[in-house]
């Protein structure tokens, strides 16, 4: 497949990367390593460039699955990885844990290069900011590792304009990460402007909202019990049903697109600007070849602006997160 480019971090990259969080993390149980490595091949024959993972994804397996894979290819792609919130030992078991002071960060990066089998994570994110801890002190860590030659481009996810801002006066931002999808917009608040002030690109997670947005919405009643979006508001039984009404008047306008919901949905997020790049995950390859197709759907005005205005953020039931998630992170937010 011939993927069109954008420029993150220097290079330029498939347009549509791959989110790896799903093979290892965050969606009830995880598919075998044998089906994530299918994932990650067919990723790389159909000319992905632009793979993401994390060092809280399965608190490390992600990576330790994803580094072989890639090792051969690293010439031609962009690794990205992320610190600053990571699974801890505890006494009762390993927990996720956000810290951002310097120590902690470039244990994680040190870290993460291990289970990659490498020297060298081309964009290295911070996946949260700590916000007991100032976030130049954090960056600063995290220029240092560059210097180090441990780490290439900066990168922030989940992170307000202002934060973003005060960042980049410590060491240039090459990307900022942030859920972004038609139904959750907050990006376009303040956090997409301040990125063009600064030059750096939009990575958008999630862009199918959680799976909401493609030919088969996600049942809540069905998920395993270990599974994230349990607690997300806009699965609840109070707002869930609302959504759905809004995903099939989606899946309506993808058919006389003449494409698929998932597609309608990454062909949208394309169109907000030369500088945003989609990464959705999956743990099929039929999904997987389904979302980059959405490269090849041009939408006119008059479909974005039905798509913009069917999705209005006031209409969206349920907040993204749970208020305790929600205090995790660090952006501008619409009102559920």
């Amino acid at each position: 497949m011939n993927l069109p480019t954008r420029r993150l971090a220097g290079r330029d990259v498939s347009a549509i990367g791959l989110g790896c969080m799903n093979i290892s993390h965050a969606y009830g149980k995880p598919p075998t390593p044998e089906q994530g490595r299918a994932v990650l091949h067919a990723a790389l024959d159909a000319g992905v460039t632009l793979f993401d993972t994390a060092a809280l994804y399965g608190f490390g397996a992600n990576e330790s699955l994803v580094g072989p894979v890639l090792a051969p290819h690293r010439s031609r792609i962009l690794l990205c990885s992320k610190g600053g919130m990571a699974g801890e030992t505890f006494p009762d078991g390993v927990k996720r844990v956000i810290d951002g002071r310097p120590e902690a960060i470039r244990r994680h990066c040190e870290a993460s290069l291990k289970r990659l089998g490498t020297d060298h994570i081309d964009l290295y994110y911070l996946h949260r900011w700590h916000k007991q801890v100032p976030i130049e002190d954090s960056v600063g860590e995290m220029a240092r590792l560059k210097a180090e030659g441990k780490i290439g481009a900066l990168g922030l996810s989940e992170v307000s304009a202002p934060t973003l801002r005060r960042a980049h006066a410590v060491h240039p931002i090459a990307a900022v990460q942030t859920e972004y999808s038609l139904w959750t917009r907050n990006p376009e608040i303040a956090v997409l402007q301040a990125c063009r002030e600064i030059g750096a690109a939009f990575v958008a997670f999630s862009p199918v909202a959680r799976g909401v947005l493609t030919a088969e919405p996600p049942q809540p009643e069905a998920f395993d019990p270990k599974d994230i979006r349990r607690a997300m508001p806009r699965f609840e039984a109070a707002n869930y049903p609302a959504n759905l009404q809004l995903a099939q008047a989606h899946r309506a306008i993808a058919a006389e697109v003449g494409c698929s919901p998932a597609q309608l949905a990454l062909a949208w997020l394309l169109a907000r600007g030369p500088d945003v790049l989609p990464i959705p995950g999956t743990t099929r390859v039929d999904h997987l070849l389904d979302d980059l197709g959405a490269c090849r759907v041009q939408l006119d005005a008059a479909v974005v602006q039905r798509l913009d205005a069917l999705f209005d953020p006031r209409v969206i039931s349920g907040l993204r997160y749970n208020r305790q998630s929600l205090s995790e992170v660090d952006t501008e937010e619409f009102a559920a």
